[in-house]
């Protein structure tokens, strides 16, 4: 009775005006081939990721969607989202708790 796991990226999706690439990765257990459990993981590339540790097939769409100026929009988007904003002029907790 041989245990063997595998794991593949079973769906890729490119989403959004900023090109975020949706990954779905399985895990599948099969005993003596034939498969007894599956399960899934998510993760989302955004256009400034690194992608060396994604599989050939992701790096190769985030290599055509992931275009400069998609990068230059997302990159803009972040200078002036409100979280950015917030992040960036927000004080040292010790700052914050003596005020």
């Amino acid at each position: 009775m041989a245990l063997t796991e595998e794991t593949v990226v079973d769906k890729v999706e490119v989403v959004g005006d900023f090109r975020h690439v949706q990954v779905r990765t399985a895990t599948i257990i099969k005993r003596d081939g034939v498969e007894i459990s599956r399960s899934y993981h998510r993760h989302t590339v955004a256009p400034d990721d690194d992608i060396s540790g994604e599989s050939a097939e992701v790096q190769g769409i985030c290599s055509v969607v992931h275009t400069q100026e998609v990068k230059d929009a997302w990159a803009a988007q972040l200078e002036h989202s409100p979280e950015t904003e917030r992040l960036t002029n927000a004080k040292p907790n010790h700052e914050a708790r003596a005020n």
